[in-house]
């Protein structure tokens, strides 16, 4: 088994759905059909689509806790874990991105996908979607 890549960030949402409710939208997000994710999957070499969303394999879960996606591809080496956790009277959505982007592409993809901003605004916003859809 390959060592986890190196932490990148971490982002969290509160929402009033339940646990339950909150992996529940978690784990359709695995069969939703991302047709624009699909093609850029395809361009960085991802490969064909696994058990995950485009780009990812299901690494391992554990229901209604943690669910870890994996991938790799041409530029980068990843690893994206949400955690689904108890917090008062509410339910806290985190999604810890980890990653490693080897050689001059790598550098370059980075570039493109961390340093413009865009995976800032990605991930939070795809957090935020799970939990509205948990509501």
């Amino acid at each position: 088994m390959d060592e986890r890549p190196p932490f990148l960030d971490e982002h969290h949402v509160l929402t009033g759905a339940s646990q339950g409710a909150v992996w529940q939208s978690l784990t359709d997000l695995l069969h939703a059909r991302q047709p624009g994710a699909e093609v850029v999957a395809r361009l960085v070499g991802a490969g064909p689509r696994g058990d995950g969303p485009p780009g990812f394999t299901v690494a391992d879960t554990v229901p209604p806790q943690r669910l870890r996606l994996t991938g790799r591809h041409h530029f980068s080496r990843y690893e994206l874990v949400f955690l689904v956790e108890p917090d008062g009277d509410r339910t806290k959505l985190s999604a810890r991105s980890y990653a490693e982007f080897p050689g001059v592409l790598g550098r370059l993809y980075r570039a493109a996908v961390i340093g413009s901003g865009a995976h800032r605004v990605l991930v939070p916003r795809l957090l935020r979607g799970i939990a509205r859809r948990a509501s």
